[in-house]
Parts: C-alpha cells; structure tokens; sequence
C-alpha cells in the first residue's frame, strides 16, 4: 500500500486538498500519525535491502518502467496537478516532461557515478588495492514543495530510487493528491517492489515525524523559516539534510544584450506558475544603454497576459492563499519606499496581477525577500559591475541569469554571480539539465540534486583497501626497523624535496 494509513486505535483525522481556483474537493486523506509514518519507514527498511540488491541494472530496468507508466499517462497526471495546483494544463505537461527526463538521466548514470572502481593507492600503500564505492543510505525522506509538486520531489526521488534507497514521500499538505498518484503509479508500474516508494500524507506534525523515524537522509524543499525548524528536528538524531530553500534569483542585462529575447525570457521567468517558481526571475538589473528599450519590451508583454483558471489563461492561481499576502506586503512596502507599479498591482481574491515595479530602492522587501508571485523589479544600474554586486546583495543564492552579447563576459558575470546557478543568454535552462547539479548557497540551502552530484547525495562513499602482497618492511607495526622512519624521510627527499 503507498498510501500511509493512521495506525491502529489512533484517531481518525482527515485533512482536504482543495482546487485553488474554485475552491471545490479534490480529495481527502487521513493523517499520517507518528505511529504510522514510523511503520512506513520499517516497510521502507526492509524494502530497501531487496531494492539494494537488484543492483544498478536492475533498478535501472524498474526506473524505467516507473518512467514509462509517467510518460503513457501525463495528460491524467496534468489534469490532477491543474486541479490541485492551479497551474495550467500545459505548464503541468512541462513539468511532468522534465521530472521524466530526470527518472531516464538518473537510471542510466547511476552505475557508472556510484560504481566501485580503484583509485591510486600512493606511495605508502602501493602494495594495496585502493578502492572507492558509493553505497546507498537505506531510506530516504523527502519533505515536498506545492508549487512544483511532480518535478521538484522528483529531483530528490529519482536519484535516490537510482542510487539504491527506498524512499518516504511526505508531500505538500497543499498537493498531496500529486504525491499519492506518484506512489500508486510505482506500484503499479514496479509491483515487485511496492514499498520502495511510499507517501505519508498530512501537515507538520507528519513531516516532523518523518524527520524523527531513523532515515538515513532527510530532503526537504521549502522555505528557509521551515528548513531551520526541519534543520533542528534533524538534528536531535544527527540525521543528515539536504535543503533547497528557495531564493531571490536577479538577472543581469548588459550594454550588448539582446534586448527582446532578454525581456521574454524574464517576462516568462517572473511570471509563469503565477511566479511561484523557487528559480523564477524577481529582480532584474539593466545597465543605463538598455534600460529604457528593455522596460518598453517588458511592459509591452506583461499587459498581455491574464490571470485565470480557463485553458487560455496565462497563469493560474496562487496555491496557497496566504501568500498573496506575502505578495501584497511587498507590494504595499515598495510603494511606501518609493516604488511604482507600471503594470499590475493588484491582489484579487487568489489571482495576482502580473506586475512590474521600478524605482524601488534595494531595502525594499520586495527586492530583498522571496516574493513567489507575479511580480518583477526592474532597476537601473550604470554597468554591469555594479549589476553583479547588487545581484549578489542578498542572503539568498539559488539561480540567476546574465543576458549579455559577449559569451565570455557572459561566462565571466555568471562566475561570479553568487547562485548556485546561473543561466547566460536564458532562464532557467539549468534545472532542465539533468547531468547539472541543483542547488543553492547561502539561505537557499546546501546539498545538490539532479546529476552525478546528486546520486552523491544520496549515498555514503565507502573507503577500502586490500594488500595485494607485503612489504619487506612494514612501516605500521611495532615491529619495524629502529632506521626505517630515516629511511622513508630520505625517499620523501627524493622523491618530494625537488619541488619548491
């Protein structure tokens, strides 16, 4: 069963999942009690041994099953995240699309990422086999976001599923629908193997339970405010974390930049999912030659777009109705400190207008603080310079963009934009590639999925060594010569003391 039941004897308690839209049931679920999130752990444990061994062509061939049933069925899949989420039907297909796309990465790379091989052994060993492995952590709990609630948990799901874990899914309280539909579709499509992916739905008190049951990692999406309380909870066992805390991405617009193609893509990066995108675009910084021209682009693009639950609507509602007053507080402080709205700038019920803001001063909340909404600041900077140093004046770090004609300036701003992340000449583009590592630094976390560096994330690198034949002289034993010590100083002369 991937659904977690409340155990035995506890109380009933249910919770619902709502269309953000209309308001209307999409479904109920009971809670997921301490007593139940602990027992789907040990299914968990024991599931994963089995799931371990299977091997990396094994698990790789049941990835692929997985995968495939995800393929055949997306329209079902993106008519429930439309229902649950609010984003539009093919917004919810390009997210599905790319959660695939990391399943296939990951399955085939697993092998040859965490595969045993031999390393160079050194000098003081070189009568010994040097040897370097990955080994899987057992389980893995992964705390999911709403608003990308396939391709996000997927991130951390996938790889971990490839590198040998059995995983538990608490998925948002705001999309559990999603989650539970991910984990009947790998029963289905893996029946040999059903409790290698479970779900425990329910609020807080499931998640902070799911911390405390013994996992072998925990990772968790969301914001910094949860991450430090999940942070803590995790703490009490020394359970490791892993934390993509969202951010404050800015993109950079230069003297030479394509003007048109830069105010689409942030057009599309602030907006799209009603902006409620942890690499969404919310600050922009365009140098004096382009500001004006690339303002007029902006605004020209964001009057067209429309707000709305239909199918030609060009982003659906916020998830999660309190954020909108996230969204107004911003709002309202970057009018305070000398802000304007040049399009949008009204909050209506659960939709937001797209907006674009100029002149708000750096203090402003609305351009230190994650807004996740339909919002953009736009600000003028002499140069690119002092674009990257207002880009890098915040305490988050996730991704961020440079638009720029030069592909080594470009390349050179991108460096040393302070993300996780950056994207030249796009937005975005690095989370659709699967080889690339996902992260952030500073408040929007540490670890990494997605790519060889996120099958790491999943494992524990195993050391070992065997002799192969002994040394007439053992150095490490009570043993050895009284001269040897001089000896090997005298090698390490020759060998070492050359260089300077």
């Amino acid at each position: 069963m991937t659904l977690v039941e409340p155990s035995v004897g506890s109380a009933a308690e249910t919770f619902r999942s709502t269309n953000p839209a209309s308001g209307a049931l999409v479904a109920e679920f009971p809670v997921a009690d301490e007593a139940a999130v602990t027992a789907a752990v040990e299914r968990a444990r024991t599931a994963a041994h089995a799931w371990a061994d299977l091997g990396f062509d094994g698990r790789r061939q049941r990835l692929a099953a997985y995968r495939g049933y995800l393929a055949r069925r997306m329209h079902e899949l993106a008519d429930l995240v439309h229902r649950e989420n609010g984003k539009p039907h093919a917004d919810a297909v390009l997210e599905i699309t790319l959660a695939v796309d990391h399943l296939a990465w990951a399955g085939a790379h697993a092998k040859k990422t965490l595969g045993p091989r031999s390393v160079n052994p050194g000098l003081l060993a070189a009568n010994h086999q040097a040897v370097l492995e990955y080994q899987p952590l057992g389980v893995v709990g992964v705390i999911g976001p709403w608003n990308y609630p396939v391709f996000t948990p997927m991130g951390s799901i996938a790889y971990a599923l490839a590198a040998g874990n059995a995983v538990v899914f608490k998925p948002s309280e705001f999309t559990p629908a999603i989650g539970v539909w991910l984990a009947e579709a790998w029963s289905a499509a893996v029946p040999d193997a059903p409790d290698v992916l479970q779900v425990v739905a329910g609020l807080g008190p499931t998640g902070t339970a799911l911390c405390r049951a013994g996992v072998g990692k925990i990772a968790f999406t969301g914001s910094a405010a949860t991450g430090r309380k999940v942070m803590a909870t995790c703490a009490e066992t020394l359970t490791p974390v892993l934390m993509e805390c969202g951010g404050k991405d800015a993109m950079i617009v230069d003297d030479d930049a394509d003007v048109a193609a830069a105010a689409d893509a942030a057009v599309w990066g602030a907006m799209s999912n009603a902006g409620q995108t942890c690499i969404g675009i919310e600050r922009v910084y365009a140098t004096t030659a382009v500001y004006d021209s690339f303002v007029a682009a902006v605004t020209d693009q964001v009057r067209a777009l429309r707000p709305g639950s239909d199918d030609d609507a060009s982003y659906g509602p916020m998830t999660m109705r309190s954020q909108t007053e996230v969204v107004q507080r911003h709002l309202d402080d970057a009018a305070a400190t000398g802000g304007r709205a040049v399009v949008g700038g009204s909050v209506d019920g659960g939709y937001v207008a797209p907006t674009v803001l100029l002149d708000v001063p750096e203090s402003s909340a609305a351009v230190q603080e994650e807004t996740f909404g339909p919002t953009l600041t736009i600000t003028r900077v002499a140069d690119a310079e002092q674009a990257l140093e207002l880009a890098n004046g915040t305490s988050l770090g996730l991704g961020g963009s440079v638009f720029a004609g030069s592909a080594r300036r470009g390349m050179d701003l991108a460096r040393r934009m302070r993300s996780g992340m950056t994207s030249v000449n796009s937005v975005i583009t690095f989370a659709s590639v699967p080889a690339l590592p996902f992260g952030g630094v500073g408040e929007s976390g540490f670890g990494r999925i997605h790519g060889e560096d996120g099958l790491r994330e999943f494992t524990r690198a195993k050391a070992i060594t065997r002799q192969r034949f002994p040394l007439p002289v053992a150095l490490m034993s009570f043993g050895r010569p009284a001269k040897a010590a001089d000896a090997l100083a005298r090698v390490m002369g020759l060998v070492h003391g050359r260089h300077r």
